[in-house]
């Protein structure tokens, strides 16, 4: 196998991820509150440790054991801390404890059913990771379940926090920031979708460009800015 740069990519967003992290959970630290901070701390860690598992089969082979904890961590996870850390920074605690009961005992059991499912070593491919390994093909069907709530809560309320700026003529740090942050987790998702056309290499760009815009999103959200009135956006968290 050909291990051009680009294979690397993955690794070098591990690195980032686990900066990015880090600063996350040491402002939940100063602040000592903010369970979205929390959620969102633990979602950059599931990312990094996405593009870790990636990188290590596409640079030095693959495995059952690899695959599985992939999926899990990329295919069912994913976005759902993100998107939990989302849900807790624009709703009432009450709902998103509800949501958060609801749907973490579906992707738990999930999880373990991947590791519990026997394994199709016919379809394990030596460099790159999929779930057609697993034996219980079932599995699959909850992914698009599972990453569509989480596309509702991460991106669609970061598109709607930019928009509502945006129209309102006012924060343009946190509508810079939300935008960022919505685009930042569209692109693994496009590259995901290009990966299954045979463009592996897709993915591995739209993961490490995703977690630097998320990371600027944050940044900018983080910024000073003259508040006018309070409005009750995912964000506006960010900046507490």
């Amino acid at each position: 196998m050909d291990k051009a740069a680009i294979h690397y990519l993955p690794l070098a967003t591990t690195i980032i991820s686990a900066i990015f992290a880090a600063v996350i959970l040491m402002r939940y630290k100063d602040r000592h509150s903010g369970v979205h901070l929390l959620w969102w701390g633990f979602g950059v860690i599931i990312y990094g440790a996405g593009t870790a598992l990636e990188g290590g089969i596409t640079l030095f082979g693959n495995s059952v054991a690899a695959t599985k904890a992939w999926y899990i961590v990329g295919a069912l996870l994913g976005g759902y801390p993100l998107a939990t850390g989302s849900l807790y920074m624009l709703t009432p605690r009450r709902y998103a404890n509800r949501l958060t009961w609801i749907s973490l005992p579906l992707v738990a059991i999930l999880s373990l059913a991947v590791v519990l499912s026997p394994a199709n070593l016919e379809a394990l491919q030596p460099h790159k990771p999929g779930g057609a390994v697993l034996g219980w093909q079932w599995i699959r069907w909850f992914s698009p379940l599972i990453n569509t709530y989480a596309a509702i809560f991460l991106i669609g309320f970061a598109v709607r926090s930019a928009t509502l700026f945006a129209r309102r003529r006012r924060n343009f740090n946190r509508m810079v920031g939300n935008t960022l942050i919505a685009i930042g987790a569209i692109l693994p998702g496009i590259g995901g979708g290009m990966a299954k056309g045979g463009i592996v290499e897709a993915l591995y760009v739209g993961e490490f460009i995703g977690i630097i815009l998320i990371w600027m999103g944050f940044r900018w959200c983080q910024k000073r800015v003259v508040r006018e009135e309070q409005v009750e956006i995912p964000a506006e968290a960010l900046t507490a």
